[in-house]
């Protein structure tokens, strides 16, 4: 039986992650649960899986929780960065789920590895800000991550049984998001509901404007250079309308592997958490013959340069990808505010990144004190 502590158990990955617990309960025992805001949900999940300790944004969180639980239901509640860590780091635990979103997860996961325990990666965040620290300190600590990114998920599966030798080039799949046919010239007029109805997945607010702004698709490709030690130029990313081949590895030989699936998390997540196992998650195949075909075309990087902003963070290394991630998060929590107009986005990540001094080889304090820069800057900016 795998001992979870899930981070971000509210969030759309979290609640997915818990769906697989429920399903098999026989496999998955949760011992800690983290929130930001969602108190009511967090409440039902606390009194159907029953965690020892739950944390939550800060202390007035932590009291309200309290009074909202029945007697007899009564984890440790904890708040804040600490509380946090104290999550990811929790004695009993063996296996974390980091689905917390953007920056906020990066601390949580050196707990997590220090303390020794595995985890399943959802925070792509975490290895743009810091992927060297994170992956050295994994290695150095005998960790296991196991991506959860459908996407990365697809690469991991296509590569077991393979040597990492023959490994030539990455397939990164991007769905084009809601926007993929729409002229540049109409991206000023796109509001904030337009830009969370997403063609194929369900997601939360943050991780689905990433994607309408393809800037999902430039953190992911950040993510799959560290977790595969591959350069970003081995890394092709392709814009594939139907979301049913989730990633292809081509190897030496000139062969290529895809991972096929439905366009549902559940599957993704299902595996990192029993692998090398797999589960019964209840999804269906594809429907090849209704679908007829699949097809596959290349990035617009003029209407979306969001790639080539990550391109760019990944050649220059150092604390660049750490300020491109937090300009970005600056600037979507802006649109999803209503502040900023949608094309702003781009603006101000790319405004951010040049007015930056980037730092090699910078420590855990450089990367930190990057991404406060940034979001200093950007909200200049706005």
């Amino acid at each position: 039986m795998k001992l979870l502590s899930i981070l971000g158990a509210t969030g759309s990955i979290g609640t997915s992650a818990l769906e697989i617990v429920r399903m098999h309960p026989d496999r998955f025992q949760v011992k800690a649960l983290t929130a930001a805001n969602n108190l009511p949900l967090l409440r039902r999940q606390i009194q159907q899986f029953m965690p020892e300790m739950v944390a939550v944004l800060d202390e007035a969180k932590a009291r309200e929780l309290g009074d909202m639980l029945p007697p007899g239901v009564r984890p440790e509640i904890l708040s804040g960065a600490s509380g946090y860590a104290a999550a990811a780091a929790w004695d009993k635990v063996d296996t974390v789920v980091l689905a917390m979103v953007g920056a906020a997860g990066l601390n949580p996961a050196l707990a997590a590895i220090e303390a020794g325990k595995d985890i399943a990666l959802a925070n792509k965040e975490t290895l743009v800000m810091a992927g060297d620290i994170v992956m050295a300190k994994a290695r150095e600590k005998n960790v296991t991550v196991l991506p959860v990114d459908s996407e990365h998920s697809a690469m991991f599966q296509c590569m077991l049984g393979n040597q990492a030798r023959d490994v030539k080039q990455l397939f990164l799949t991007a769905s084009g998001g809601p926007f993929r046919n729409t002229p540049q010239s109409d991206f000023p007029g796109i509001t904030r509901e337009d830009a969370l109805n997403h063609p194929n997945w369900s997601m939360g607010n943050k991780i689905s404007i990433d994607s309408a702004t393809l800037m999902n698709k430039g953190l992911e490709l950040i993510e799959a250079v560290h977790l595969f030690g591959i350069s970003h130029q081995n890394i092709q990313v392709l814009i594939h309308p139907q979301s049913i081949v989730h990633s292809m590895v081509g190897f030496a030989d000139g062969s290529v592997m895809a991972q096929m699936g439905v366009p549902d998390m559940k599957q993704a997540i299902s595996f990192a958490l029993s692998f090398p196992d797999r589960l019964d998650t209840g999804l269906s195949f594809p429907d090849f013959a209704a679908l007829a075909s699949l097809t596959f075309c290349a990035p617009d990087s003029e209407r979306f340069p969001s790639l080539a902003f990550a391109r760019e963070a990944c050649e220059k290394k150092g604390t660049l990808p750490a300020v491109m991630n937090a300009a970005n998060e600056v600037a979507v929590q802006a649109f999803l505010d209503r502040r900023i107009r949608f094309s702003d986005i781009f603006t101000l990540v790319s405004t951010t990144m040049a007015a930056h001094t980037c730092i090699d080889n910078p420590d855990l304090s450089g990367i930190i004190e990057a991404d406060r820069w940034a979001r200093e800057k950007a909200g200049s900016l706005i």
